[in-house]
């Protein structure tokens, strides 16, 4: 991310993402993703605070970096991102519908906040931190960064005294729940399309996805054949709700398939789940000691909080953590917990599944000179769907037609000549539908979710009991031997 740089206040400046006059008064960055973004003033008096500075020290795929050397992107870059895309779109609407939806400067601003801030309650290393921490150490913990965020943000605006209308800023807080259980909008709100643009609760279509499927892909070194400009420029709101245009149907599940396909060959990669495993069980054992968990609900504390903690308990020179710091150092020499095998459940058992733990693991070992303890095993069970779970997102996603008709004139040269296009006018349906599957392709996938059982042995010697123990649990549960890869010692015995 660049740095900031001044604009020359006697150049006018556009953009759709914000009104012109803003522009002239705004600073900008340059973004290796979307090129320059304009920061208008209200934004910055929330970026240039140690709070929202913070998203530096927060690598937006946590650990990923270790997998994938180039995924060093922080939250910071990304709100900034979404910040821009959230301004964009609001403004595309405005200039398509202007008369029709009634948006204003303060809406359009409203948006653009609500992109900036929607993540800066984000914890350590991403998702692992509420995800896979907390619930270690916090029985029963239902914390999330989406309310944290807004805990943040009240923060921000008390501490550093920030102007702004007391109800935009209750709109801000809306539009970062909104995709979540806190947030229950009504679908007849006022401008209830403007709660989706950030956090689309409704369908799952939103900046916060166009933003970060490309720059992850981007950074780890994929392509991304998802174009979110050809939705946002063809969208359209009907009955209070952001609608596309039915030959977009393909374009849409592309957004979905990309987000599945970084969920299985990044984010859930099996080398990467090694390593969170590790950082997991590391802040575990430091947590008492150093109280990693202590101020998860205090802003004016937890914002002191960012991916550092690894280096600080690295460098301790305390007893206390040192089962933390040798966790760590074997991360840094690439001794990690070693991959035994994994399993996909079956499609008809998703539904009534119970997440394997480490306990089944060893209750499912032979009688062997070695007994397996759990504190040996590693489990993860990672799920991975199209953004809502078993269900089909696209059948929440509303679509439109385009017509055409062709003027008089047309049908009259159009005798003498066939000139393609020429005096075509289009117009837009009245009505929104959801496209039926059988409509579109039999291609396309019948089941909506995988769920991967991944085993790890926390040390290499015991690769082969934990693999075993592994494959007879599999038999016990399903009937079937379902491995994916051969232990180390049958791949000796296959190569002799």
């Amino acid at each position: 991310m660049g740095a900031y740089c001044n604009d020359d206040l006697n150049m006018p400046v556009y953009s759709a993402g914000a009104p012109t006059n803003e522009l002239r008064f705004s600073k900008h960055v340059y973004d290796n993703v979307h090129g320059n973004i304009y920061l208008d003033p209200l934004c910055l008096k929330f970026i240039d605070t140690e709070q929202f500075q913070r998203l530096r020290e927060l690598k937006q795929l946590g650990v990923t970096n270790m997998v994938y050397p180039g995924a060093v992107h922080s939250r910071f870059e990304h709100s900034l991102g979404v910040y821009w895309l959230a301004g964009e779109t609001a403004q595309k609407l405005k200039n398509f519908q202007g008369m029709e939806l009634d948006i204003d400067k303060h809406d359009l601003q409203t948006v653009r906040l609500a992109g900036l801030l929607h993540d800066i309650g984000h914890g350590p290393f991403s998702h692992m931190f509420e995800r896979e921490f907390l619930p270690k150490v916090m029985s029963g913990c239902e914390w999330s960064h989406e309310s944290m965020s807004v805990k943040m943000i009240d923060h921000i605006v008390d501490t550093h005294n920030i102007d702004i209308d007391a109800q935009m800023l209750k709109r801000v807080k809306d539009m970062i729940l909104a995709s979540t259980e806190f947030s229950q909008l009504k679908s007849n709100a006022e401008k209830r399309f403007l709660y989706d643009i950030v956090a689309n609760g409704r369908n799952g279509i939103d900046v916060d996805k166009f933003d970060y499927l490309v720059r992850d892909s981007r950074a780890c070194g994929l392509g991304c054949n998802f174009q979110f400009q050809r939705l946002t420029e063809t969208m359209r709101v009907m009955d209070n709700e952001i609608c596309y245009r039915a030959k977009e149907y393909r374009n849409v599940h592309k957004l979905f398939a990309t987000r599945a396909d970084l969920y299985r060959t990044v984010y859930t990669h099996p080398k990467v789940k090694a390593i969170e495993l590790m950082i997991v069980d590391a802040m575990v054992k430091a947590n008492d000691y150093l109280g990693i968990s202590t101020n998860i609900d205090d802003p004016a504390e937890y914002w002191k909080l960012d991916d550092t903690i690894l280096k600080t308990i690295e460098i301790a020179p305390d007893q206390e953590l040192a089962e933390a710091k040798d966790l760590i150092l074997r991360v840094r020499r690439r001794q990690l917990y070693q991959f035994c095998n994994e399993y996909a459940v079956p499609k008809e058992k998703i539904e009534h599944f119970k997440a394997v733990t480490a306990q089944d693991i060893v209750c499912s070992q032979k009688h062997t000179s070695l007994t397996l303890k759990e504190e040996d095993i590693a489990v993860t069970n990672v799920k991975i769907d199209l953004a809502r779970g078993r269900e089909n997102p696209l059948e929440c996603i509303k679509f439109f037609k385009v017509h055409y008709r062709l003027s008089v004139l047309y049908t009259i040269i159009s005798t003498l000549y066939l000139i393609d296009g020429f005096l075509v006018q289009d117009y837009e349906s009245e009505e929104k539908f959801v496209i039926p599957e059988e409509r579109v392709s039999h291609l396309l996938p019948t089941t909506f979710q995988d769920m991967i059982v991944r085993v790890y042995a926390k040390k290499p010697e015991l690769v082969e009991a934990v693999s075993e123990a592994f494959e007879n649990f599999q038999v016990r549960t399903y009937g079937i031997k379902a491995q994916v890869h051969e232990t180390p010692e049958k791949k000796k015995r296959r190569v002799m």
